[in-house]
């Protein structure tokens, strides 16, 4: 024998009924048991019904006449014509009686829990009663079986506890005398031993096919609904969530207490108990596997699959008891556990600290009151004597838990969950553990539990990706070849590097575009923020933290200022930042400071290598020989591209006013070409670099020797182009000065602990810095290791694409 249940989806309407039919006969059992819901919906139609009727709202009637045309509906609908008529008489007997009820409701403002359940009773009621006659349409060998027959339970209204002995001495004797094929129970009900309707609560259907399963010793529970199965996640959060094919039944309670609602948790204990496997099936995909809850060790896929699940509960509070006077006292817990379990307060999850100071409770967010005020009563002697303190409370959390037999033998996997959670900055209010170590739960803000379910799944499910979420700031020259390489490379890093690439959000300062759905296509990112909204500083601030998505990192492309200064609040909010804008670590040193502290202290990726040689992997270097134990001794270098450039093409042949536009041109130089020609930019590189090398310095601190006259600095920067013309004699003059004592002109930086400076030299044949051609940069490291022989790094050190590639690998360096 089988028991097969149908939820509230699976007969929602008369199409589905079919389903439902075609499934039933299709069973290969010789005899099945086939436990129905109310049509979908029903129950919470039923329940709005009887309060407004409480409330003295008239439109109870209206609603009440609704929800009679939806069940008349589906009669027509499935039934032939002249097998109608017995049907639609019986749903108005009933729409009658429960006319009544509710009238009786109205008048007396009342909705009592014997109330409710009485008129909750008529959904299953009803549509069981529907299922028969189609099955008699059918000619089906079936008989229905009124569950109040058979079931009994308390007198607890709304959450009734069952009897267990006489419930199952009736169920089995009852079916014997059945030769029916089909046997068609409705669930969710029963009755008390005074003969009052009962309900069995949330998920009382699948009880109801529990206890047959039990009672009948069937060989198998299928539950159908309306998904293929127990998910790895929750798929409404988590796209990647896979059907688990099987489970065990610790497995499946641990995850269905904590959220997952494909199956309610007291279903599982009778056929656990009873050792009868449970099959959850999709009845819109009847061919489907499903998955298959039994006693057997769960068999993952794949070996490294430690967890089997991730579940989730939301509307969550936690009340904490705390004080000096609860250290060594014996029978606080006590107190605390018999005060909610008197208020039939149901406590979710329970930590307590080792010191025994506090402990702490999670309930369901609508008991808080109840609890706050039952505890306030039973410690009241306790509080107002200063010994406990008064009872805290903390709304709007969830708590997420991770599931799986396997986690038991397998060390660090709690590490790597809240390992996981800090660096999405995620932060973790309560955890517990129990100690057969099949559940890690951790409490957390409601705000982030969809983003941490996402990466608790990308984590322990999924193996091939990691989504890295990018929020770019800066379409121009380097933008848009940042945006042009990450297109020419999402492949390579898909199937090399595991790494899922995702445009969530692109700006410039005109306009801004998020993309929820896939990321922003970048084979036509240009019209899509085009048509975006009014670009916005803070509206762009707000969206991203708003979103808050896994793996997040803001890509700051431009030169701008308020840019820079938005830093701190993303990394305070743990999300990553990738800078090739220098003057957010060129700030003063007190700033610089802050914003790697807070990439410390909130587990935030801050990387800005092309702050200092574009694609040259300057700071790197210098980080990693500060990491091995190096000191730095000093820093010589050349760090402008753009100045290399205009010196190493400026012959006096051709203006140096030309040679500067064509650099501009080809995307050497800031916007505003003064910043390279006036030594500020290289200020700033230099600057860096002794701050990266651990010394305090700010930019008054460095001695620039400028080579523009003064009135090249004044105006626009097409007045800067005019005075580099009127003063062409000056820059000659510097040329040929040089060239006469063969030398070549550099713009060289240098540092010294205690000195920093920056300025035009003529540089001799012998010098590391002559034959540095093009664009190219040159960084020379003398430490305690490299004394006499320095640690040279040499390249192009301007340029669009070099600099794209350098913010590109700062990218990838967020992952890792």
């Amino acid at each position: 024998m089988y028991v097969l249940k149908f939820g509230g989806s699976s007969v929602a309407n008369a199409d589905n009924i079919r389903k439902v039919a075609e499934i039933v006969r299709a069973s290969e059992a010789n005899q099945v048991v086939v436990v129905v819901s109310a049509l979908g919906g029903m129950t919470n139609e039923l329940l709005a019904l009887g309060t407004r009727a409480a409330e003295g709202d008239e439109n109870y009637k209206g609603h009440l006449d609704e929800l009679q045309e939806r069940h008349i509906n589906v009669v027509k609908a499935l039934l032939p014509i002249t097998g109608q008529s017995g049907s639609l008489s019986l749903v108005m007997q009933h729409f009658n009686e429960l006319e009544d009820i509710a009238e009786s409701i109205f008048r007396l403002r009342e909705f009592s829990p014997a109330t409710k359940d009485r008129i909750l009773a008529f959904g299953e009621t009803l549509s069981s009663k529907i299922i028969a006659a189609y099955f008699a349409s059918l000619n089906l060998s079936y008989r229905w079986l009124d569950a109040k027959g058979v079931i009994l339970t308390n007198s607890k209204f709304s959450m009734a506890k069952v009897h267990l002995e006489p419930t199952m001495d009736n169920i089995s004797k009852t079916i014997a005398e059945f030769k029916e094929r089909i046997i068609l129970v409705p669930g969710f009900i029963a009755r008390n031993k005074k003969g009052q309707t009962t309900t069995l609560g949330r998920g009382g259907s699948d009880y109801t096919a529990a206890l047959f399963a039990a009672a009948l010793k069937a060989t198998r529970l299928e539950i159908w609904t309306d998904v293929s199965g127990m998910m790895s996640a929750d798929p409404r959060w988590v796209k990647g969530a896979r059907i688990i094919p099987h489970i065990s039944f610790k497995e499946a309670m641990e995850l269905s207490h904590f959220g997952a609602k494909v199956i309610y948790p007291p279903t599982i204990i009778p056929a656990m108990n009873a050792g009868i496997p449970i099959l959850v099936k999709n009845t819109f995909d009847p061919d489907a596997a499903g998955t298959l809850i039994d006693n057997e060790p769960t068999v993952h896929e794949l070996d490294q699959d430690i967890v089997t699940g991730i579940s989730s509960m939301t509307e969550i509070a936690l009340l904490s008891i705390e004080g000096s006077g609860m250290v060594g006292v014996p029978g606080t817990s006590k107190t605390l556990f018999e005060t909610l379990a008197t208020a039939q307060i149901n406590v979710i999850l329970i930590t307590q600290s080792s010191s025994e100071h506090s402990i702490c409770v999670a309930v369901d967010v609508a008991d808080v009151e109840l609890a706050k005020e039952s505890l306030d009563n039973s410690f009241q002697n306790d509080i107002q004597s200063g010994k406990i303190e008064p009872i805290k409370i903390e709304r709007g959390l969830s708590i997420v838990a991770l599931v799986g037999d396997k986690m038991k033998s397998h060390p660090g996997i709690s590490g790597k969950m809240f390992s996981v959670l800090g660096r999405n900055g995620i932060n973790v209010r309560a955890i517990a553990q129990g100690s057969s170590e099949k559940n890690i739960s951790a409490v957390i803000s409601f705000d982030d539990v969809k983003k941490a379910i996402n990466v608790l799944h990308e984590a322990f499910f999924e193996k091939v990706y990691k989504q890295l979420n990018l929020f770019i700031v800066g379409v121009g020259n380097v933008g848009s070849r940042l945006l042009s390489q990450l297109k020419q490379q999402r492949e390579y890093l898909l199937h090399n590097l595991n790494i899922q690439l995702r445009i969530a959000g692109l700006a410039n300062s005109r306009k801004m575009v998020f993309s929820d759905n896939g990321g922003v296509c970048l084979d036509n990112w240009e019209n899509a923020l085009q048509q975006g909204n009014k670009f916005e500083l803070a509206a762009f601030i707000n969206t991203v933290l708003e979103k808050n998505v896994r793996n997040a990192v803001v890509v700051d492309v431009t030169a701008n200022a308020s840019i820079a200064g938005t830093y701190k609040r993303f990394l305070e909010k743990s999300v990553a930042v990738v800078a090739c804008n220098k003057i957010a670590c060129s700030s003063s040193y007190d700033d610089y400071q802050q914003l790697k502290t807070l990439s410390k202290s909130f587990n935030a990726p801050f990387f800005f290598e092309t702050n200092v040689g574009a694609g040259l992997p300057v700071i790197g270097t210098l980080n990693d020989l500060l990491r091995s134990g190096d000191e730095v001794l000093k820093i010589q270098a050349v760090l402008s591209g753009t100045l290399n450039y205009v010196f190493n093409n400026y012959d006096t042949t051709t203006s140096f006013e030309q040679v500067v536009r064509q650099a501009q041109k080809d995307g050497y130089t800031e916007p505003d070409p003064r910043l390279d020609l006036g030594g500020t930019d290289v200020m700033r590189k230099i600057l860096i670099l002794a701050r990266e090398a651990g010394f305090e310095l700010n930019m008054e601190d460095i001695q620039n020797t400028p080579f523009l006259p003064e009135s090249c600095f004044e105006g626009s920067v097409e007045d800067f182009y005019g005075q580099l013309k009127v003063h062409e004699g000056h820059f000659k003059k510097l040329f040929e000065e040089a060239s006469a004592k063969n030398c070549k002109l550099k713009y060289v930086a240098n540092f010294e602990p205690g000195n920093a400076s920056v300025g035009l030299q003529s540089v001799s044949p012998d010098s590391d810095f002559y034959h540095l051609y093009g664009k190219d940069n040159i960084v020379l490291f003398y430490t305690k290791r490299y004394p006499d022989q320095p640690l040279v790094i040499k390249g192009a050190g301007a340029g669009a694409e070099v600099t794209a590639s350098g913010v590109f690998a700062d990218l990838i360096k967020t992952v890792y």
